[in-house]
């Protein structure tokens, strides 16, 4: 298992990778500091399932996170945490 903390657009995010989850998989987690929401989850969580490989072909687990944030965030139109007066 590895971790690592990164801070994506001003957002701190701890990534914990396991290559070989189970002996068949990959498992990818995110936590965002204080739970903000992320272009991945309302929770600032998110537990992900792989491929075996899938991290390693984007370069590890920091590259993969920052290209599958970026992706999303593109998709969704997402600016960042919004908060509700109501």
């Amino acid at each position: 298992m590895d971790q690592h903390s990164i801070t994506w657009r001003g957002i701190a995010i701890t990534i914990t990778f396991t290559p070989d989850k189970f002996g068949i998989t990959e498992h990818i987690e995110l936590r965002s500091d204080n739970r903000v929401p992320l272009p991945v989850t309302e929770t600032g969580y998110r537990s992900c399932f792989l491929e075996p490989g899938s991290v390693a072909r984007y370069g590890g687990p920091v590259a993969f996170t920052t290209a599958w944030l970026d992706h999303e965030a593109a998709q969704t139109g997402w600016t960042g945490a919004q908060l509700s007066l109501f």
